[in-house]
């Protein structure tokens, strides 16, 4: 049990310490000096910082509503006792799920190259006359990223659904159909309710999941076209390690700042959701 708790506190909450420390110093090993809040005051003028918060809040609000929507509508479809093959859509939905991080974003930015399939394709059926960029415009580089997370983590969050929805005693649906409930209502008035706890969970850890999204930033997009497409995350590692002066006060001071949206985040998503 002590060895556990060693454990827990020296990987977790050492670090956490530590890199509150490393937020009050400036500069690098032995010409490091305290600095106080200073590197928490210079977030207030990183124009920089402040885009990849809008980037990244951008994500959110358009990609995690979206993900659980369609999650929980392909668990429900799944969950129809009169589906056939179910164990080959629920893998075949799931699978992205299991693929590497670095592997799919590679995947994803070949095909849509200037010279990749998606244009291809397109051109073939007349949509498009020339080839288009997709990574030099904002909009379709962040749509690209948006695609990428959805196609990778909405079998995820369909699985918790399925679950939750397995648990749930079908003579209640069969009740509510004799007494002339339509499936859209049943979805709204049993489905829903019954899974809030689930909902509720999916929605945090998809939260705080986009909040720290840092690999389709660096390997999809390189954060461009103009770090338009760069998340805090990809900001904090550029800060920390690809500038010409490493800046690790100023990037572990970003984390917090992180650590506190998420924290934030997550409260008002309990208060929110929970109705106990």
């Amino acid at each position: 049990m002590f060895v556990a708790a060693g454990l827990i506190v020296w990987m977790n909450f050492y670090p956490m310490v530590r890199g509150f420390y490393f937020s009050l110093y400036r500069g690098v090993g032995a010409q490091m000096e305290f600095a106080g809040a200073l590197n928490y005051l210079r977030m207030l003028e990183d124009t920089q910082f402040r885009q990849t918060i809008g980037t990244t809040f951008f994500y959110l609000l358009i990609q995690v509503p979206i993900m659980l929507i369609t999650g929980l509508a392909l668990a429900s479809m799944l969950n129809s006792p009169g589906l056939k093959a179910k164990g080959f859509f629920r893998t075949a939905i799931f699978l992205p799920c299991a693929v590497g991080l670095v592997a799919y974003s590679l995947v994803f930015r070949q095909m849509f190259a200037v010279s990749g399939i998606i244009n291809t394709i397109a051109m073939n059926l007349g949509i498009m006359e020339t080839p288009f960029n997709w990574f030099g415009s904002t909009w379709s580089a962040r749509m690209i990223i948006i695609l990428g997370l959805l196609w990778r983590w909405t079998g995820f969050n369909m699985i918790f659904y399925l679950a939750g929805l397995q648990n749930i005693d079908r003579s209640i649906f069969e009740a509510a159909r004799i007494d002339g409930a339509n499936v859209f209502q049943q979805f709204r008035k049993i489905t829903i309710p019954l899974l809030r706890p689930i909902i509720l969970l999916t929605a945090i850890m998809s939260t705080n999941g986009t909040l720290q999204l840092f690999d389709e930033s660096f390997n999809l997009t390189g954060g461009g076209p103009g770090l338009t497409s760069r998340t805090m995350s990809h900001h904090i590692y550029s800060t920390a390690f690809e500038a010409l002066i490493p800046q690790i006060g100023y990037a572990s001071a970003m984390s917090f700042v992180i650590f506190i949206m998420v924290a934030v985040l997550a409260f008002i998503q309990i208060k929110v959701g929970d109705r106990r």
